[in-house]
């Protein structure tokens, strides 16, 4: 492992170290506490996002709670590896990290499908988690499950089609420039203000990386893919720790409706919902100060000897 330092226009990600995880290179940030002995917060980013897609939450989490976040293989700055990316592949990347450097069981918060990987950790590796924090939770194989069996080899074919290297490597350098990407990141916010330069170079800035363009076509499929992926209902249902759901009203890629505890059945006994009148659906990024405080709190509340709430 080593340490480096990102630019000084991300002064708020803490101490970034790279790790080689089977030959490939994955960044992560560690943020000490003034709690050391608290409980460790994990955080897992979403489709596209990387850990300057934590740069509002790191520094102010890391108050109550030691702080970690890294970047899922293929994203951000880890190694653009020729390989076949999905949930499965992320859960083992990150219990491994986990157990080589995390070592005590966490609090996990992950966002869109990083809230996936962590559910999927949390069902898979219960000695790592403590609790877990999904905010926008997806659900991609209820999505192909609540198609019509007629249309899903049609859906499937179009998926391909558009997933192919084909296609994305000429789109990729036509959308990587910042301010190009500048109307796609805008569906995710519900202010536009937020979609300042800082985040456009967050999103931008991997896309020019060696091997980005055939690692974009494998990250699409990926997405695509619903194989890898049970019911996220019948997921939880394994899982003793508890969790939060945290979800914004404005989300427009993630329906809010999906964020009713009643549907998981006997796990929403050990699940708390949490909706927001503000924000898209990076509201993490969006609503930072209000996602802080509610995840802070809610970990306080769950486990009081190990954790307070963030003043």
């Amino acid at each position: 492992m080593t340490s480096s330092s990102l630019p000084s226009s991300f002064p708020a990600l803490g101490e970034i170290r790279h790790w080689r995880w089977r030959g490939w290179t994955i960044p992560y940030s560690y943020y000490p506490s003034p709690e050391p002995q608290a409980t460790p917060l994990v955080l897992i980013h979403g489709f596209g996002g990387s850990i300057g897609h934590w740069r509002h939450n790191l520094a102010p989490l890391s108050q109550q709670h030691p702080v970690y976040a890294l970047d899922l293989l293929g994203f951000g700055d880890s190694s653009k590896a020729a390989t076949r990316y999905g949930v499965p592949l992320w859960v083992e990347q990150v219990s491994d990290f986990w157990r080589l450097i995390v070592r005590r069981p966490a609090v996990w918060v992950g966002h869109s499908i990083g809230s996936l990987v962590v559910v999927l950790t949390a069902a898979r590796h219960p000695e790592a988690v403590q609790g877990y924090v999904a905010i926008t939770l997806p659900d991609p194989a209820l999505r192909r499950a609540l198609l019509p069996s007629v249309l899903r080899p049609l859906v499937g074919a179009v998926e391909r089609l558009f997933t192919s290297p084909l296609l994305l490597t000429p789109l990729l350098w036509l959308i990587r420039p910042p301010q190009r990407l500048r109307p796609w990141a805008r569906i995710a916010y519900e202010n536009p203000e937020f979609v300042d330069e800082e985040l456009l170079s967050i999103f931008s800035r991997p896309a020019y990386d060696r091997g980005a363009a055939g690692a974009l076509s494998r990250l699409a499929r990926a997405a695509s893919d619903v194989e890898f992926c049970p019911l996220i209902s019948e997921v939880i249902q394994e899982i003793s720790v508890p969790g939060l759901l945290v979800w914004s009203r404005g989300d427009r890629m993630v329906p809010p409706k999906l964020a009713r505890p009643e549907q998981f059945g006997q796990g929403q006994d050990k699940l708390e919902l949490r909706e927001l009148d503000y924000g898209g659906h990076c509201v993490h990024d969006e609503a930072a100060p209000h996602i802080n405080a509610i995840i802070c709190d809610w970990v306080a509340s769950q486990f009081p000897k190990a954790s307070r709430t963030i003043r």
